[in-house]
């Protein structure tokens, strides 16, 4: 099956090339596109490759209908609507890494140019000028060095201030551990500690409604007099009309701004502020950055077209690396559990319990619940509903999802368990794990008061009865009238001569007709079809 792409900017020939060598994608390059123009062409594509100018909100998204990927060919995704794509199922991919060392050098060059007054002290001499005196500068060695978000990019700056310019450094990292911050050589501080002891403050932290406008009157007040900020982030980052102020007062030193918008030149009156030091996006600016930005987002792409995989895709949960392989097993596992049981529901759940048990509990566990709603809503609402929009589907429909952590059952064995609530109370619980045999392979092991071990795969009947003989000769005698036959068959009860239950897996699907014969014999008490994508692997003998 071949997947359309469309790349709408520029992007470096190493990424075009990946794309276009691979045979299942058929790339078309329309740079430039107007708004019309894209909105004109998008219905065809799968895929959107974008920079920094296009933007992909909710008037596009509405036409996209076929689109499966918007893959950022950069780090930062505000051009992007991701809330709506998320929505829609679409994933939304950027390469956050690629720039790194780009990023961290050009924050160096910065730091030593607003340190030295090199860009004023160049146009002093441009200008014919001998202004030695008017342009002394600061050294930057045992000075103290203030990281505001240790990301990748805030880490690797703190390495080359720390060993190569021989500065004191200080962390803070509102989600970091301390520990980490330690294990990298740096000390963890409070954000007021390092606004109080920094002689120079550099910003690495994404602009969000926590992070904007975070260097103000009042951060400012706690800082040391002749302070220098660097910002290579967002202009948001950073209250104007608070640092224009400490920059007029001496509170502020200087200060160096990469500005991420040629529309801020409109109405920025940082730029023209005899200590400010402006670069026009330069941070990821460099040949080596781009190509591996491309590189990134073009792999990315293919990976997840040929093989499904989501690397990078900022709205899904992600599985580390180091877990992928056992937690894929759990993932799968929780899907089918979660159309099983949606198939003993009658849609009107309004909650969903899951329950984890043995070694599962010290894992992420969010891509495993949220394959569980996956699987319950693609029941409902269709196979629109993947582990992109799960969540937000399930959040649309009224349906609260809780995660638990339960005692260690009887055999210690991991399981997963799903419970479902109406307004009226619980409608079903079930409990699924995986038996180690071929394998890795998912099983029911519990329907209620019901204990059972029952293949989620397939065609499946599931029959509630009263305890009383001949009722299985009465079913299967049904299904082999019917021409329907049976790959399996689990029984449990409650008690003898109480309630008793059967799980048979089916070759083909059960037709209405056959699934009323069998409602119609004295003593069924309700039968169930469930249908779940996926057939077990068999061994062939020989």
């Amino acid at each position: 099956m071949d997947f359309k792409i469309l790349i709408a900017e520029e992007i470096h020939e190493n990424g075009l090339r990946i794309l276009l060598s691979n045979p299942m994608l058929e790339v078309d390059q329309k740079v430039g596109l107007t708004a019309n123009e894209l909105h004109a062409c998008i219905p065809n594509y799968d895929a959107i490759v974008v920079g920094e100018t296009t933007a992909v909100q909710k008037d596009l998204l509405e036409l996209a209908l076929q689109l499966k990927v918007i893959a950022k060919a950069g780090a930062d995704i505000e051009n992007i609507d991701v809330q709506e794509a998320t929505r829609r199922g679409v994933i939304v991919m950027n390469a956050p890494s690629s720039h790194v060392v780009s990023a961290g050098e050009h924050t160096i060059a910065l730091l030593m140019a607003v340190h030295r007054h090199l860009p004023a002290a160049v146009d002093s001499m441009k200008q014919g000028k001998w202004e030695k005196k008017k342009f002394q500068g600061r050294e930057m060695a045992g000075k103290t060095l203030g990281i505001v978000g240790f990301g990748k990019t805030g880490a690797l700056v703190a390495r080359y201030a720390s060993r190569g310019l021989r500065m004191n450094v200080l962390v803070y990292d509102g989600i970091v551990t301390s520990d980490m911050i330690k294990q990298h050589g740096f000390r963890p501080v409070s954000l007021p500690e390092l606004y109080e002891k920094s002689d120079v403050i550099s910003l690495h932290v994404p602009l969000n409604p926590d992070t904007r406008n975070m260097l103000n009157e009042k951060t400012f007040n706690l800082m040391k007099t002749g302070v220098i900020i660097i910002n290579t982030g967002r202009a948001g980052l950073i209250l104007e009309n608070a640092l224009l102020a400490a920059l007029d007062s001496g509170k502020v030193a200087g200060a160096a701004v990469d500005i991420h918008s040629e529309l801020y030149i409109q109405h920025g009156r940082l730029l023209n502020h005899p200590k400010v030091i402006c670069t026009p996006d330069l941070s990821v600016a460099t040949e080596e950055a781009q190509a591996n930005v491309s590189q990134s987002i073009a792999e990315s792409l293919r990976d997840y077209f040929e093989k499904g995989s989501l690397g990078n895709a900022v709205n899904v949960p992600v599985v580390d690396p180091v877990l992928r392989s056992k937690i894929g097993p759990y993932i799968e596992l929780a899907r089918r559990l979660g159309m099983f049981v949606a198939g003993l529901s009658s849609g009107n759940a309004v909650k969903i319990e899951v329950g984890y048990r043995g070694e599962l509990v010290g894992w992420d566990l969010r891509p495993i619940t949220t394959a569980v709603l996956m699987g319950f809503l693609n029941v409902f609402k269709g196979s629109d509903v993947n582990l992109v929009n799960a969540n937000f589907v399930a959040e649309e429909a009224g349906i609260q999802v809780h995660e638990t952590i339960l005692k260690e059952s009887v055999d210690g064995r991991p399981s997963i368990t799903l419970q479902v609530f109406s307004k009226q109370g619980s409608l079903v619980k079930i409990e699924g794990a995986l038996i180690r045999r071929f394998g890795d392979e998912p099983r029911i092991i519990g329907i209620n008061e019901f204990v059972t071990e029952a293949v989620p795969a397939g065609p499946m009947l599931i029959v509630k009865n009263q305890d009383i003989p001949g009722m299985i000769a009465g079913i299967s005698g049904i299904l082999a009238q019917r021409n329907v036959n049976i790959a399996q068959m689990n029984l449990s009860r409650d008690c003898a001569g109480g309630t008793a239950i059967s799980i048979t897996n089916l070759d083909s699907p059960a037709d209405e007709v056959t699934l009323e014969q069998i409602r119609s014999i004295h003593g069924i008490l309700n039968v169930h079809q469930i249908i779940i994508d996926g057939l077990p692997e068999l061994e062939i003998c020989g």
